[in-house]
């Protein structure tokens, strides 16, 4: 009897199962000590096949932020739900960025610390993702700045009237650029924690974040001390 051939797998099955490997080597091992030889056989595949996939190293983990970045985007913006209030929404945002973040560890290691970390064109495919999510975060905050940041009943909104608190353009892109930042180091916190679950991080971020918004949006924005008021004694 002649040997039984084994079916082709389709060459984009075969692609995402050496990124799958390839973001698990680079995520746990960093670029620089990666090898092409690991992950060709966590891939199951051999090296030559890599290279002719994939063509060298560099646009091999190229092609890993370029993925892990676009599952990322996608998840958040599929996080939230339009035509909720601004509050919900960009709780579902963070919910959703933490979520993603916690259920791909090696790619979230790939995106914020070792392609930040080997110069270009890494760091622009990173830069790239950071400027969609802070475009995302910032129509949220316009969104709440837009609705007075009002989480009150109805009966409360109407006993004292709505307020509508416009913010400057560079300030809710300031406060946009504050948030994903935070989120970013508090991802890395939580995932480097035992015990810290992506819901926790999320409300620790909404608590820290929203309350600060709250009283923005209400036109109660901390102020600098009058220059005329007497420094506290140390």
């Amino acid at each position: 009897m002649g040997a039984v051939k084994t079916k082709r797998m389709p060459r984009a099955v075969r692609e995402q199962q050496m990124l799958d490997a390839a973001v698990q080597i680079f995520g746990q091992r960093g670029y620089m000590a990666a090898s092409m030889d690991e992950i060709a056989e966590l891939a199951g595949v051999s090296k030559p096949l890599v290279y002719l996939y994939l063509n060298s190293k560099e646009d091999l983990f190229t092609a890993c932020i370029r993925r892990e970045a676009t599952a990322l985007t996608q998840a958040v913006r599929a996080g939230v739900r339009p035509g909720l209030p601004a509050d919900r929404q960009l709780w579902e945002g963070l919910l959703a960025f933490f979520t993603h973040t916690a259920q791909h560890p090696d790619g979230w290691t790939v995106l914020h610390l070792q392609a930040r970390t080997h110069g270009e064109p890494f760091a622009a495919e990173i830069a790239a993702m950071r400027t969609e999510l802070v475009a995302f975060v910032t129509q949220l905050i316009a969104v709440a700045a837009r609705d007075g940041g009002s989480r009150c009943s109805s009966e409360a909104e109407s006993s004292r009237g709505r307020r509508d608190h416009d913010l400057p353009e560079h300030e809710v892109a300031g406060l946009a650029e504050a948030l994903v930042g935070a989120a970013e180091s508090l991802a890395a916190w939580a995932n480097a924690t035992p015990g810290v679950t992506a819901r926790q991080a999320a409300a620790t971020l909404m608590n820290f974040a929203w309350a600060g918004l709250g009283d923005l949006m209400e036109g109660r924005p901390w102020s600098l001390p009058h220059p005329c008021e007497p420094e506290p004694e140390s």
